[in-house]
């Protein structure tokens, strides 16, 4: 699909600067790293070293951040078409599609020497692997092909906790297993529910993003399925971790709250309440790691 990107004026290097940090996507990598450190808590029982904590947040950041650049230089195309993204760097000309690339290779360079000096091997080995997986699977392979796009390449977004695990144990275990399937499981009702009010744009851009491809009443139907196995398993991770009864009512109310959110969305399945459950759905993601840390620390 060709489409001409806008030619931006020359820009001063304050807006190029901006321009680079915008490929990261920095509000997604913060979510991630939500994951993080409260997957790091559970894995020691208790707080890690803060060096340990930093420099696994900071490989992390890296890697996260060069995905992203990766995924909008490959999809400027698109991006100039979607009324959502027509403000990126790459799209406005801020940033060219060469340096994007060329800085996103060396960010993932960075994270994965990082990583294995200061933390570990497998840290570091999980790290660049998402990126891998979310630009060949996910964007390269999946976004323009399939309506399980989103689905399988959220794959991607549950591997900061296997970072998390392996940072401080350098093996994976039942419980970061876990972890990534409650992920994995989340971000297809998260990423759904957005999808709804912009199916617009991704059928304007020949995405086959499943709101854009299928009637609302067949999305809210598989919100509401895997929003009830995202609650399962949060339920589940408590045995599998011995965690204690401050995670197991967290999860249970949040869990609950989030169902409700599902099922008004399925009753109504408008952009307004499908707004109202991707807002609770980056709540839920911090409120329910926050239950976990909290409940290995008091």
């Amino acid at each position: 699909m060709a489409t001409a990107l806008r030619v931006a004026d020359p820009v001063n290097r304050g807006d190029r600067i901006k321009g680079f940090v915008a490929l990261t996507k920095p509000r997604i990598i913060e979510l991630l790293l939500v994951e993080t450190v409260p997957t790091m808590i559970v894995a020691q029982r208790g707080m890690p070293s803060v060096w340990l904590m930093i420099a696994t947040v900071f490989g992390g950041a890296l890697a996260a951040g060069g995905a992203n650049a990766v995924n909008m230089y490959v999809d400027r195309d698109i991006d100039a078409i979607m009324e959502r993204t027509k403000g990126r760097p790459l799209v406005t000309g801020v940033v060219q599609p060469t340096e994007a690339l060329v800085f996103a290779l060396a960010l993932e360079a960075a994270a994965f020497g990082f990583l294995w000096y200061f933390v570990n091997l497998l840290s570091a080995v999980l790290a660049v692997s998402a990126m891998l997986f979310y630009v060949f699977v996910y964007t390269l392979w999946l976004k323009r092909r399939s309506s399980s796009n989103i689905v399988i390449g959220g794959a991607a977004g549950a591997v900061p906790v296997l970072v998390g695990w392996t940072a401080v144990t350098n093996e994976l275990a039942w419980p970061p297993i876990v972890l990534f399937a409650i992920i994995f499981y989340w971000t297809p009702p998260h990423f759904w529910a957005l999808a709804i009010k912009y199916k617009d744009d991704y059928a304007a851009a020949d995405v086959p993003m499943l709101p854009a491809v299928a009637d609302l009443a067949t999305v809210t139907r598989r919100i509401v399925g895997y929003t009830v196995l995202l609650w399962a398993l949060t339920l589940l991770f408590g045995p599998v971790a011995d965690m204690g009864a401050i995670y197991f009512v967290s999860a249970f109310c949040l869990g609950a709250i989030f169902l409700w959110y599902a099922i008004s969305v399925a009753r109504d399945p408008q952009p307004a309440p499908a707004m109202k459950l991707f807002g609770w759905s980056i709540t839920y993601v911090v409120l329910l790691f926050g239950a976990m840390a909290v409940d290995q620390l008091v």
